[in-house]
């Protein structure tokens, strides 16, 4: 479809905000992180704000996907596509599927 949209409001995007802060939250779990413990990593003054995004009620900032990563012991990258998989699916989808040339 050429006009596929996406929207942030739609149900799909809450659920998936879902799925992505319970996988920051298991990945800070099994790294033996607090949530204020996080939050210090990523300089910010209140834990709660890693606790609006585990939930889905908040999105994990792009200037932070590094510090995190580093924070949970992830790779960078890897971590950076899988939030980029959560946040805006179609542009995932076009980095990671290869291209299928069309016959002309």
């Amino acid at each position: 479809m050429a006009n596929q949209t996406y929207s942030t409001t739609t149900m799909e995007s809450r659920m998936l905000r879902i799925q992505a802060g319970d996988y920051v939250k298991q990945l800070r779990i099994a790294a033996g992180l607090t949530q204020r413990e996080l939050a210090d990593h990523l300089n910010i003054k209140h834990y709660t704000f890693v606790s609006q995004f585990e939930t889905g009620h908040g999105r994990l900032p792009p200037s932070l996907v590094i510090k995190c990563a580093e924070a949970l012991g992830q790779e960078p990258r890897h971590f950076a596509m899988k939030m980029l998989s959560f946040y805006d699916p179609m542009m995932h989808q076009a980095l990671v599927h290869p291209i299928k040339k069309e016959n002309t």
